[in-house]
This record gives structure tokens, sequence and C-alpha cells, in this order.
């Protein structure tokens, strides 16, 4: 019988304990910090009750369709040019209007936008505007007290 003094490390047990619970270590700690992001960029509610919003949401869109308009908008030289026209291509220049120029998902960018006449019909305010996504949310009155509400979603690409 021979005595073996130098001892062959095998994989044993406790190897493949560790390295089952480092993976799923490595597994976790991804996870948390992926939803500690999703959470922390998170801009917010849309409503504050969709199922109290959704109640009018008919009769809101069908006279917001009766109106006829339709917006575009075009990003120049730090500025934000919106064209607002009726069915017939006249310009429209609503009661009231709200711009708010928003990131899709996160608010650190967020600027309300103050609107001025432009020419040919158009809404012009002045804007930071960095490569990217960007969402123009408009919020109003037509001068017949007609809800109106639109979002545009539009890119930022470099010169």
């Amino acid at each position: 019988m021979t005595v073996r003094t130098d001892k062959a490390r095998g994989l044993n047990g406790w190897h493949i304990f560790g390295i089952f619970g480092g993976g799923f270590g490595v597994i976790i700690a991804v996870n948390l910090f992926m939803a500690f992001q999703a959470v922390s960029t998170f801009p917010g509610l849309e409503v504050s009750s969709s199922y109290a919003d959704s109640q009018t949401f008919d009769l809101r869109r069908e006279a917001q369709e009766a109106l006829g308009w339709e917006a575009s908008v075009a990003a120049a030289e730090g500025e934000v040019i919106l064209t607002l026209v009726d069915g017939a291509g006249r310009p429209v220049y609503p009661a009231e209007l709200e711009a708010l120029l928003t990131r899709p998902t996160t608010r650190t960018d967020d600027q309300l936008l103050a609107l001025s006449r432009g020419p040919n019909g158009t809404l012009i305010a002045p804007a930071e505007l960095a490569e990217g996504r960007w969402r123009l949310r408009m919020v109003g009155l037509s001068r017949g007290g007609t809800e109106y509400r639109h979002n545009i979603t539009f890119t930022v690409t470099a010169p």
C-alpha cells in the first residue's frame, strides 16, 4: 500500500456550490440593477385612472376628429416648428395650446414650450434639442371649446 502525499485537487461539491452560487448572484445583481434603472427613469403615469379616462374616450376622440386638424413638427437650429392645419390646409390657431417636449423614457429633458406665431401658419418655440427621440405632447382647446390632444414622436439627428 502506497500513501500519496500530493493530494490531487478535483472538483468537489463545494466547488459546484460556489459556481452555482456565484452564477445566481450575478443574475440577481443584474436583475436588481435593471429594476432600479427602470423605476428611476420611469416618467410617470399617463392618466390617474385608465378606467375613468376610458369612459369618455370615444366622445372626446369623435369631437377631436370632427375638428379635422392635422399636426406636424420639425426641429431646426434651437427651435421646434409646429404646423397645425385644418382639413382644407388652412393654419389653425387654437384658443389655448400647451406644448410639452419630452423624451419617451425620462423626464430629465422635459421642456414646456413657449409657442409664438411664425410665418405660413406655424407655431415656433425655442428648445434645447439633443440628438435622439423626442415626443411633443400637445393639449389645448379649439375656439369652439373642443379639447385637443395630440402626441407626435420625432427624431433629431446630427446635421
